[in-house]
């Protein structure tokens, strides 16, 4: 088969050459910290969307830095007693979805939570400055205000807060709630499943955020990656802080968080990936140490994957 990456031998084994930062944990801790201080002053409001079989509701909760976030809550209509739930994340600069997407694992009787990032497509707020969405750029937001500033930090803690209002629900059954999503959502499926270790389930569809300097090394910085390119460009041309940005984006690179993950995790990967390299979405999954499972579609790229959502539909309900 033709070779868009590394061999599949040599991508078993690969673990990544982004930069960890030194105070890694200690700066994830301190993350976690905040984010626990956090009110979140949670509101549930009656969708206009309702179904014989699902109650919908917009859910808001108060963000670290005092955004407002956007859920939309699916749950089933007459449920008997606590049952599971799924939190579902969204591609880059996409939204939650529409709700017929949530209905199927509604009709199989979960809890849906599907987050809008902040200050992407769907209702969530980006809160550094302005309200409302910012859409682009989000990787590269707050780099140079410091780590602490960096927007997927704050997008991350987001998806690990969800998890635990989920858990608390008491109409869900809080030892058995999953993680879900693809591309930006995979990368914050991964990303809540090691911040939130109550997870138990995550599902990961060809992750984004992952190993920033492979994809710079394999000039790939283009598509989703193209605020990279951009960044180098406008801000440091001549490459004199490469080291430091590449280091500072560790942060925000989930192959650095994986190990975190405590749940069973199933990934998937298309091995003619162009958007997402497949050597950056390896450099993660091969750093997980809990129950793991890859599936491997060596013709496919950033595209859907045959049956994976049939897959990860059994992968939830063995429990």
């Amino acid at each position: 088969m033709p070779l868009l990456d590394m061999p599949l031998d040599q991508l078993q084994t690969y673990t990544g050459i982004n930069p960890r930062p030194a105070d890694f944990d200690e700066y994830w801790e301190r993350a976690l910290a905040e984010m626990r201080a956090v009110d979140p002053q949670i509101e549930m409001v009656p969708s206009d969307f309702q179904t014989p079989t699902a109650e919908c509701f917009d859910l808001y909760f108060t963000g670290v830095r005092g955004a407002r976030i956007h859920v939309k809550y699916a749950r089933p209509r007459n449920s008997s007693g606590p049952h599971p739930a799924v939190v579902q994340f969204h591609g880059y600069t996409g939204h939650a979805g529409d709700w017929y997407e949530r209905l199927a694992f509604v009709s199989l009787g979960f809890s849906v939570f599907a987050m809008d990032c902040r200050g992407q497509g769907g209702s969530s707020e980006d809160a550094g400055g302005v309200k409302g969405n910012t859409h682009h750029g989000h990787i590269i937001r707050g780099l140079d205000a410091g780590a602490d500033h960096l927007l997927f930090r704050h997008i991350f803690l987001d998806t690990a807060q969800l998890a635990g209002i989920a858990i608390d629900m008491p109409e869900v059954d809080g030892e058995r709630v999953y993680a879900y999503g693809g591309s930006q959502g995979g990368a914050l499926t991964l990303a809540c499943a090691a911040l939130e270790p109550r997870i138990r389930k995550a599902a990961a569809l060809y992750p984004f955020l992952s190993d920033y300097r492979r994809v710079w090394e394999m000039d790939l910085a283009k598509d989703a990656y193209t605020e990279l390119r951009t960044y180098f460009r406008f801000f440091d041309p001549q490459h004199q802080r490469e080291d430091e940005i590449f280091t500072t984006l560790g942060y925000i690179d989930i192959q650095h968080l994986a190990n975190r993950i405590r749940g069973e995790v199933v990934m998937a990967v298309g091995l003619m990936d162009t958007v997402c390299p497949p050597s950056t979405q390896f450099a993660a999954y091969n750093k997980i140490q809990s129950a793991k499972r890859l599936e491997i579609y060596p013709d496919f790229g950033h595209e859907g994957l045959p049956a994976f959502s049939d897959k990860v539909v059994q992968f939830f309900l063995q429990d």
